[in-house]
C-alpha cells in the first residue's frame, strides 16, 4: 500500500485524493491536476483511501471501480456509511460502461462517473464543476447560520416588544417615550363598529409613532383619529382587514409576514398584533433583507443552476410526497426519465459550452409542455431529466412523453455525431403505479429507468411504458 502528496503550494485550489490500483493510471491523472493548482493525494488501494480521507479529508475523490481486495462500489459505500468522510463528493472514474455500473455507481452516492479512456478537458470541466458545487453548498451553510442567528435574533427581539406592548397600555408618557425610541412602527388602533349590526367595519389610529407613519409617506399627526382601511389602506389588495378584526373579536396574537410596495418598492414586513381593550396594539418591522435573503436561499436549494429547473435533490423530496398523496387518493402517479441520446459524442465534438446550451434548451422545451402546476420536471442527472405526473394514468404519460419528443425533434438542433439523426433525439422510459404497500417510490423510479434501458437497447429515439400494478 502506497500513498503519497505531490503539491503543498498555499494557492493551490483544492484537494484530490486519486484511488486507483495501476501505477500508470495513478501517474496520468496526477500529471494532468498537478499543473491546475490542485492538492493531489494518491492511494492505490481501497483500504489505504479510506485511511487517508479519514486523517485528511480531501475536497474530492477520483475512485477507480476495478481494484483488488476492495472494489471501488465497497470504498465509497464505506466512505459514505462514516460521518468524517460522507460529504465527499466522488466521482467514479472505470473501463465499465454499462448502464447498470452507473446506476449502481450513482445509487450509493456518487455524483459523477466518468468512463475510460477519458479526455483531460472532461475531467478537469467535471471535477471544476463539482469543487464550485461543494464551495456553493458551504457559502450556503453559512448563509443559513447568519440567518438563524437573525431569526433567533428577531423572535427575542419580538418577545421583548410583547411585554413592552402591556407596558404601554398603562402608562401613556412610558407609550410615547417608546413610540418616540423605537426602531419599529409602532401603533395603537381602536374598533370602529357599524351601529346597527356591531360588526367591526374599520379601525381608527390611537397613538402611532413616526416609524409607522413613514410607512404611509405623513406625519404622525395626519394619521392619529383617522380610520385607517378607508383613508389609507386598500384592503382587496393585501387582504389584511379580517386578520385585526379577528385579534379583536376571537382575543388571538398575529404574528403575520407581509409584502408592501413602499416608496415604489416591493418591501416585506413583519407585524405582530395583540388585542388591547376594543382594539389591538400592533408592531410593524422591515424584514426586507431578511426575507430576500430566505428566498436567494430557497432557490438556491432547490433549482439545478444551469437548466434553471428543479434540482435532484428536490426531484427526491416532491416524489416521495406525491408519492404519499396518491396512496391516500389511490389516484395514478406516472414517471417519465428522459435521456439525450448520444450526449457524450455531442459535448466531445461540439464541446462543453455547447452542450450547456444543448441541456438548457432541451429544458426549455419540456418546461412549456409540462404546464400544470401538480407537474414536476427536474434535472435528474448530467443529461437526464424526470418528469412527476401525478394524477396521471400511462395513457396521459404516453401523450406528455411523446410530445416532448417531437417537439425536441422540431427544434432541430443539431448533432452530426448521433448514429441515428443529424439532429438531438430523446429516449424516454416511463413507469406508472397507483401507489401501495407493495411498492416504493424506489420501485417506481427503477422501473422507468428499465423503461429508459429498454428504449435505448431498440434503438433510442422512442418512447417505452412499463407499469408497476394494473388499474
Amino acid at each position: 500500500m502506497t500513498f503519497d502528496e505531490l503539491s503543498t503550494e498555499n494557492d493551490l485550489i483544492g484537494s484530490i485524493l486519486i484511488v486507483d490500483d495501476q501505477p500508470a493510471n495513478l501517474r496520468v491523472l496526477a500529471s494532468m491536476l498537478k499543473g491546475k493548482k490542485y492538492k493531489v493525494k494518491k492511494a492505490q488501494d481501497g483500504e489505504t483511501a479510506i485511511m487517508a480521507a479519514i486523517s485528511n479529508p480531501p475536497d474530492l475523490i477520483l475512485l477507480d471501480i476495478l481494484m483488488p481486495t476492495m472494489h471501488g462500489y465497497e470504498v465509497c459505500q464505506k466512505l459514505k456509511s462514516n460521518p468524517l468522510t460522507k460529504n465527499i463528493p466522488i466521482i467514479f472514474i472505470s473501463a465499465l460502461n454499462d448502464v447498470f455500473d452507473k446506476i449502481k455507481a450513482f445509487e450509493i452516492g456518487a455524483v459523477d462517473y466518468i468512463t475510460k479512456p477519458f479526455q483531460e478537458e472532461e475531467v478537469l470541466a467535471r471535477i471544476s464543476s463539482q469543487l464550485t458545487i461543494q464551495t456553493q453548498k458551504r457559502l450556503l451553510e453559512k448563509d443559513k447560520r447568519l440567518l438563524e442567528i437573525k431569526q433567533k435574533k428577531l423572535e427575542d427581539e419580538i418577545k421583548q416588544r410583547k411585554e413592552t406592548e402591556l407596558i404601554l397600555s398603562q402608562s401613556r408618557a412610558f407609550i410615547f417615550s417608546i413610540l418616540n425610541s423605537s426602531l419599529d412602527g409602532i401603533a395603537a388602533l381602536e374598533a370602529v363598529r357599524n351601529d346597527k349590526t356591531g360588526e367591526i367595519k374599520d379601525f381608527r389610529c390611537v397613538l402611532v409613532n413616526q416609524i409607522t407613519a413613514n410607512l404611509f409617506n405623513l406625519k404622525v399627526d395626519q394619521l392619529i383619529d383617522k380610520l385607517v382601511f378607508k383613508d389609507f389602506i386598500d384592503d382587496k389588495k393585501i387582504g389584511i382587514l379580517k386578520y385585526f378584526i379577528d385579534v379583536v373579536e376571537k382575543n388571538i396574537i398575529l404574528k403575520k409576514d407581509i409584502r408592501l410596495v413602499h416608496n415604489r418598492k416591493k418591501s416585506w414586513f413583519h407585524i405582530t398584533a395583540v388585542k388591547l381593550g376594543d382594539g389591538f396594539s400592533i408592531t410593524i418591522r422591515d424584514i426586507t433583507e431578511r426575507k430576500n435573503l430566505e428566498l436567494k436561499l430557497n432557490r438556491l436549494a432547490t433549482i439545478d443552476s444551469l437548466t434553471q429547473v428543479y434540482n435532484r435533490q428536490s426531484f427526491d423530496f416532491r416524489l416521495k410526497n406525491e408519492w404519499h398523496r396518491c396512496d391516500r387518493t389511490q389516484k395514478p402517479l406516472s414517471l417519465i426519465l428522459c435521456d439525450i441520446d448520444y450526449f457524450k459524442p455531442y459535448n466531445d465534438y461540439y464541446g462543453h459550452q455547447e452542450g450547456d446550451k444543448c441541456l438548457k434548451k432541451v429544458a426549455s422545451i419540456m418546461d412549456t409542455i409540462v404546464k400544470r402546476s401538480s407537474d414536476f420536471l427536474a434535472r435528474y442527472g448530467g443529461e437526464e431529466f424526470a418528469i412527476i405526473l401525478p394524477n396521471t394514468p400511462s395513457q396521459g404519460a404516453l401523450v406528455v412523453a411523446n410530445t416532448i419528443k417531437k417537439e425536441v425533434e422540431l427544434a432541430n438542433l443539431l448533432h452530426q455525431k448521433s448514429e441515428i439523426s443529424q439532429s438531438i433525439t430523446l429516449s424516454l422510459g416511463i413507469s406508472t403505479v397507483i401507489p401501495s404497500s407493495h411498492y416504493s417510490p424506489e420501485d417506481l423510479v427503477k422501473n422507468a429507468d428499465k423503461a429508459l434501458y429498454t428504449a435505448k437497447q431498440n434503438g433510442r429515439n422512442r418512447v417505452v411504458a412499463n407499469i408497476l400494478n394494473p388499474f
